[in-house]
């Protein structure tokens, strides 16, 4: 059995918070789950004590068996030094501003440099 640890949604419309559950792979996103072992608020501010919340020791326990954090828990996991930090990739080179936007910026530094 495949396990992860990640986000289960509740809270109402536009108002989101999440449950950091234990779940099997195959289980659908706010079904059945394992284990709760931590709530997420991201209606608090980033530096807000409850925004985050987590069960340690059984994080480790269900790490220590091979559970799987996802991306998103496991950027919580690595701020209490449970799982090393990982590297976030790129974006991607679709998202760059396009050759004529790239000109009308340096000519826009350009002329606030002479300036």
């Amino acid at each position: 059995m495949s396990v992860k640890i990640r986000l289960s949604r509740a809270g109402a419309k536009k108002r989101p918070f999440y449950h950091i559950v234990i779940a099997d792979v195959n289980a659908p996103r706010d079904g059945k789950f394992i284990e709760r072992v931590g709530t997420y608020n991201p209606m608090l501010p980033a530096d807000h004590a409850d925004r985050v919340t987590l069960k340690t020791e059984r994080l480790q326990y269900w790490l220590g068996n091979g559970a799987q954090a996802t991306d998103r828990v496991a950027r919580f996991l690595a701020k209490v030094d449970l799982v090393k930090t990982t590297e976030r990739a790129e974006q991607p080179k679709q998202s760059a501003p396009k050759k004529k936007a790239q000109e009308r910026a340096a000519a826009k530094a350009k002329a606030e440099a002479a300036a």
